[in-house]
């Protein structure tokens, strides 16, 4: 059998070594370059290693991202109206940093207009505030005039239609 390290015959029985991260067959002098895996018997002549003891680090979740939601916009005048709830009930940006879990830097960028909020803020300050920030997205007109199924889309037709509605009378081409 040879080392999977050096490549080398090993002479006496095989070393199970843990090297950055690969459980290799070595010689003695390969096994100092990582941690000896002790294996043992177990009934049905399967082989278990004992791994090493390592400590475990623990992996904080991230909170959950709200929706985002494409029917809603946030309000005009948005910097404003966070003011004065804050300043009605009474917080300075530092306590009401605290209560939604931001900075009071970030707030009072909010209120000077400077930052717009995402979508998992103005949840909180909504929340908080008791205010409403999010109102539906209005539908703007693109033209008056243009006519519209509500099964269908304005078409190149409907254009010509609305054209020929327009003019006076009607002229002829002449040709050339």
């Amino acid at each position: 059998m040879r080392c999977e390290v050096c490549g080398r015959r090993i002479h006496g029985a095989p070393i199970r070594a843990l090297i950055e991260g690969a459980k290799l067959t070595v010689c003695i002098e390969c096994s100092k370059h990582g941690k000896i895996i002790i294996e043992e018997e177990v009934e049905f002549g399967q082989r278990t290693p004992k791994k090493p003891l390592t400590p475990v680090s623990f992996v904080q979740k991230k909170p959950a991202q709200a929706k985002v939601d494409i029917t809603q916009e946030i309000v005009e005048g948005y910097d404003s109206k966070i003011r004065q709830a804050r300043e009605k009930l009474g917080l300075s940006h530092e306590e009401l940093g605290k209560k939604i879990n931001e900075k009071a830097s970030v707030l009072s960028k909010l209120e000077t207009g400077k930052m717009t909020p995402n979508n998992l803020l103005v949840t909180k300050l909504e929340h908080t505030l008791k205010i409403k920030l999010l109102v539906p997205i209005k539908e703007e007109k693109i033209s008056e005039g243009f006519p519209k199924s509500p099964n269908r889309e304005t078409t190149l037709g409907d254009l010509i239609q609305l054209n020929k509605k327009g003019e006076e009378e009607p002229t002829e081409r002449k040709q050339s």
